[in-house]
């Protein structure tokens, strides 16, 4: 039996594990198993994980995308140059990291796109806004990263700093935080929802409810807005795709 799984921190609410063990019942594929693998210590955790011999693959999510990086033998250029990882090869001892949020990401995402999308707002810098990162700067998206806390990343914005010009301007908005995810659905980004308008683009990364508040609020005013459910169907089939190759 080949075993693939999730690594994350809490993950009693995955898709991953849904879509995987659906996937395999409905192309009865039987030789295969998805489970979780919730870790507390990747140091004390991992080198089991590293000793299960029927371990053929990995996704990883909140919040090892960058940490896992130094239990890797290889990875991507793609990864090295976002320093984040949300899928494992394995393959004998050797486990290669990969970064298939940046294709979920860009081709659920750039189908909605306007002409006057040119500058967005991406919230959070978590190990899920360096795929987002990486593909507003091979679209040409010029983007502010939006943070609570400026101490380690002097070079984003908080979100007092958001005003009205600003917002307007920087018309796509990008949610890579966990805000809103279940089970904290009244939770949602500090912003000046009474700004949004149709020229609003707003992207979720979470899935969990289907419209969180953040996009709830920017539709009642107008705004165009897409979950995360698309991308991570997009990233779990590059990720099967990947560990078959």
């Amino acid at each position: 039996m080949k075993i693939y799984g999730l690594i994350g921190k809490t993950l009693g609410h995955s898709f991953s594990q849904r879509y995987f063990s659906e996937k395999f019942q409905n192309e009865q594929i039987e030789d295969c198993v998805y489970q979780n693998f919730e870790l507390k210590d990747l140091e004390k955790e991992i080198p089991h994980l590293k000793n299960e011999p029927a371990l053929n693959g990995l996704n990883v999510t909140i919040p090892y995308k960058t940490d896992i990086i130094t239990f890797l033998e290889d990875l991507t250029d793609d990864c090295r140059q976002m320093n984040a990882c949300n899928c494992i090869k394995i393959k004998g001892n050797k486990w290669t990291g990969y970064n298939t949020d940046v294709i979920g990401f860009e081709r659920s995402f750039a189908p909605h796109l306007k002409p006057f999308h040119k500058k967005a707002l991406i919230l959070g810098t978590g190990g899920a806004s360096k795929a987002v990162r990486f593909v507003f700067k091979k679209m040409g998206i010029q983007f502010l990263e939006v943070t609570r806390d400026k101490k380690d990343n002097p070079s984003a914005i908080t979100y007092d700093d958001i005003t009205e010009d600003l917002f307007n301007e920087y018309n796509i908005i990008v949610n890579t935080t966990p805000l809103g995810m279940y089970p904290n659905v009244d939770a949602y980004p500090n912003l000046p929802y009474q700004f949004v308008s149709d020229q609003h683009y707003f992207f979720d990364l979470v899935y969990n409810p289907a419209k969180t508040l953040f996009l709830s609020k920017a539709e009642a005013n107008g705004a165009l807005i897409e979950n995360g459910e698309k991308m991570l169907a997009i990233q779990a089939d590059e990720s099967w795709r990947i560990w078959n190759s």
